[in-house]
């Protein structure tokens, strides 16, 4: 074979009808020009979120979740302005996408319903917003943080580094705790028990020094110190102290904890064992057989 038939083989080749579309013969050459084109705006989609991440949204100090939201917007408008520049690219008009459209409808009927709503659902999170990036977290048995927003999965930092994927549907169908929707304050209450032996105004003092002392326990609201019930061995006191960032919770009820019994320590007040008492009887008398009872 020479170099003339080499050409004409792989002409036709590249010209070879796969299928139709709409009137329209689609070939390996257009599907190759297809996925170059859309190659090219996905790498001109990235291009564009940086440049707007790092030199425009930056500028006006906006959230970082308000900064994701627009970014994918802008990455979602990209890609379709590409899909339908591809397909006017390689010869197939708009009114050949109602095609496309039908046959993906029948898909779905055939068990894209999930790939589907979690699409949908991704866009309402997007534009709604009751969760964004950065938010800590929880749904079902999952909490973390919200690191990524795609459009079939969201993206959760666990507390154990841990990422996991959740689809998008969990957060509209199912409850969702957000730690740091809206005012992202926190209250910790910090349930404590003293011996009924204790100086309850030392108690008091005690309580409100600990959260005085603390760098992460907020000024306003004030901490607030509440004697809730008499236990079996002990007085059950409550500090509550608010924190501005949920993030810091757990740090800051070890640390609370710690300084507790510090502070109790020096005000020399006890923290009781549980005690139950127990009550010993003694044994019944058993009958004596003999041979001459039974």
């Amino acid at each position: 074979m020479n170099f003339t038939d080499m050409e004409s083989f792989i002409y036709r080749l590249f010209q070879y009808k796969l299928f139709e579309i709409n009137r329209t013969s689609i070939t390996p050459s257009s599907v190759i020009m297809f996925v170059i084109v859309i190659m090219v705006f996905f790498f001109l989609s990235n291009l564009l979120q940086k440049m707007l991440k790092n030199k425009v949204l930056a500028r006006f100090r906006i959230d970082q979740g308000t900064q994701y939201t627009l970014s994918r917007i802008s990455h979602y408008i990209i890609m379709i302005i590409g899909c339908l520049f591809a397909f006017q690219f390689i010869g197939i008009d708009l009114s050949g996408l109602a095609v496309i459209i039908g046959l993906l409808s029948v898909g779905i009927g055939f068990g894209l319903q999930n790939i589907t709503s979690n699409f949908i659902s991704g866009i309402i999170l997007l534009f709604e917003r009751p969760i964004k990036i950065g938010d800590r977290i929880s749904v079902g048995h999952t909490e973390g943080d919200v690191t990524a927003i795609n459009m079939r999965s969201t993206t959760i930092r666990s507390l154990n580094n841990i990422s996991i994927i959740v689809p998008n549907t969990e957060f509209i169908s199912s409850q969702v705790i957000n730690w740091s929707h809206g005012d992202p304050k926190v209250r910790l209450d910090v349930q404590v028990g003293v011996s009924y032996n204790s100086d309850l105004d030392a108690v008091i003092r005690a309580l409100r020094e600990v959260a005085e002392e603390s760098p992460t326990v907020l000024k306003n609201p004030v901490p607030d110190v509440l004697f809730s019930g008499f236990g079996d061995s002990s007085w059950n006191m409550e500090l509550r102290v608010w924190l501005q960032d949920p993030k810091t919770y757990y740090s800051t009820r070890s640390e609370i904890n710690c300084a507790i019994v510090h502070k109790f320590r020096q005000y020399g007040i006890e923290i009781p064992y549980p005690q139950r008492d127990l009550h010993v009887r003694s044994p019944l008398p058993m009958p004596f057989f003999t041979k001459e009872n039974l």
